[in-house]
């Protein structure tokens, strides 16, 4: 039975699934933070710099929700793996068109291109993949699911971080550096270990 073969990857999959759910609740924290620094006419930036990431993270939530549940044909599991990845695959369309439409795609570097979309969709087309050898109850499956699933979720803490980091110091930017703490300069007469 299906169940039983999975049962070695339980505990794996929970703290996956753990960790991606915190991950997606500090990205509204995240994404309150930085509230002024996106503009709702421009969709492509959103969705690829701060929705991506919560696609990321949801994404793998839902693998390991599929996966922590009984289901005991191997049919329906890669079916369901399957549907995620073209979901995701789908979602990166989307932002693709919009990134485009935007002008933004010229200003994107071959880094940020290649941490939020090449990577994500080679991740995307992977699970689609991975999805289909479950369904056909190929043991190479369950292994390949989880590389890939740790993957995003890498892929995913590094562009949390990326966006957070970028969105507060623009942050402070935007309000003239006032939030970002200045070293007191010594008092006429004094020197620097004077005024410590």
């Amino acid at each position: 039975m299906l169940t039983d073969e999975l049962a070695s990857w339980r505990n794996f999959y929970e703290l996956l699934g753990t960790a991606s759910g915190t991950l997606v609740g500090l990205l509204f924290v995240a994404a309150s933070v930085s509230s002024g620094v996106f503009s709702s006419d421009r969709m492509g930036p959103l969705r690829i710099f701060l929705g991506a990431s919560v696609v990321n993270f949801s994404g793998i939530l839902t693998v390991c929700l599929f996966l922590l549940a009984p289901i005991g044909r191997p049919i329906l599991l890669g079916s369901l793996v399957a549907a995620g990845g073209l979901f995701g695959l789908g979602y990166y369309a989307i932002t693709w068109r919009d990134t485009v439409r935007d002008g933004l795609i010229k200003r994107i570097d071959l880094e940020d291109r290649t941490w939020y979309a090449f990577l994500p969709v080679a991740c995307y087309l992977l699970e689609t993949a991975t999805g289909i050898a479950l369904a056909c109850d190929v043991a190479l499956g369950r292994p390949a699911l989880a590389v890939i699933m740790t993957a995003l979720l890498l892929i995913g803490i590094h562009n949390a971080w990326d966006i957070t980091v970028w969105s507060i110091s623009r942050a402070a930017k935007r309000q003239g550096g006032q939030n970002v703490p200045q070293k007191p300069s010594p008092q006429p007469g004094q020197t620097e270990a004077d005024g410590d």
